[in-house]
């Protein structure tokens, strides 16, 4: 009995042994099956990410692809005009090179005549240093020549500058017109109103002035080119025009007179026969009467009598003009024809 209930006891435990170890693989059997649904799971949400990833990626690179297509296009179409445009320089640079070919064929034909002309310019050189010594030897000619022609234009500068120097030398205070080299001689002191008879004043200012004036005049400096020495008589602008014109005429003839008759006692024969072929003596009657400052007339000064002189300009100027006619014909180059 007690064996019987011991194997019944056995045999129990084994079924309930096998019935736990059966559970325990059920158990293991749902644990591996869960574990598997959920790496199963976390599986697919890794691929459904990576998917919904690879998507994101492919409209990203559609994206891009496209802007690279845009860009591509763009590029293409600036590249067309680009080939439009080179095309036509490649038109123009041709058109160039042919210019250039021909200019470079001109060119040529320049120099050709570059070189002609070189050799014409040596000769032309060679002229040209042959006609500078000519030049030169004309030069100093000239430089003789202005030296005369100073010499000639100085002469009434040199006349006046003289005059001044011996009135001053005879302290006499006479005023010489810087212009002319006239003097003006007050006829108020020369003659009485309206008379044409000089004054004793008058006589004495004459015999102070006149031998002065006219000895250098006379001097041998000047005697070959003193063309007339006149003495001009002013009245003032009072009275009748014929009256004053004869009462300046015989004022003027009475100086005239005066200084002929006692020209002896200053001048030589020689002097004096000069002297004789140049005096003149004009009456002015009212004409160019002297003014004031403010425009008026000036009665007392118009009534003078002017001594003045005029050299030979005419023949001064023939002698100038034939210098520098002389100096343009030595001057003018030869024709190179």
């Amino acid at each position: 009995m007690y064996k019987k209930q011991k194997k019944t006891y056995e045999r129990h435990n084994i079924w309930r042994s096998y019935s736990d170890m059966m559970a325990g693989l059920l158990l293991l059997f749902v644990l591996v099956m869960c574990i598997s649904f959920m790496q199963a799971q976390k599986n697919y949400q890794e691929k459904l990410a990576e998917e919904a990833a690879h998507q994101l990626t492919q409209s990203q690179l559609l994206s891009e692809l496209e802007e690279r297509e845009n860009l591509v296009a763009s590029q293409q179409s600036a590249l067309d005009e680009q080939s439009a445009l080179l095309a036509s320089q490649q038109k123009d640079l041709d058109a160039q090179s042919a210019l250039v070919t021909q200019q470079q064929e001109d060119l040529d034909a320049q120099s050709a005549l570059v070189l002609s002309q070189q050799a014409e310019l040596e000769q032309k050189n060679s002229l040209m240093l042959q006609q500078q010594a000519a030049l030169d030897e004309q030069e100093a000619l000239m430089a003789q020549q202005q030296q005369k022609i100073e010499q000639i234009i100085g002469i009434k500068a040199d006349l006046i500058s003289d005059l001044k120097q011996e009135f001053d030398q005879h302290s006499l205070n006479v005023v010489i017109d810087e212009a002319d080299g006239s003097i003006a001689l007050d006829s108020n002191v020369l003659f009485g109103y309206n008379e044409n008879v000089l004054t004793d004043e008058g006589n004495v200012m004459l015999s102070e002035v006149l031998p002065i004036y006219c000895k250098v005049l006379m001097s041998e400096k000047y005697q070959d080119y003193l063309a007339e020495v006149r003495i001009d008589g002013y009245t003032d602008t009072s009275g009748d025009y014929l009256y004053n014109l004869r009462l300046s005429q015989e004022r003027a003839l009475a100086v005239a007179n005066y200084l002929m008759a006692g020209a002896g006692s200053f001048l030589t024969t020689e002097e004096q026969s000069n002297l004789q072929s140049k005096l003149t003596a004009n009456g002015h009657s009212m004409s160019n009467p002297v003014y004031y400052e403010d425009g008026q007339i000036n009665m007392d000064a118009s009534r003078r009598v002017e001594i003045k002189f005029s050299l030979k300009d005419e023949e001064m100027i023939n002698e100038l003009k034939q210098i520098l006619d002389k100096s343009t014909i030595e001057q003018t180059p030869e024709s190179d024809s």
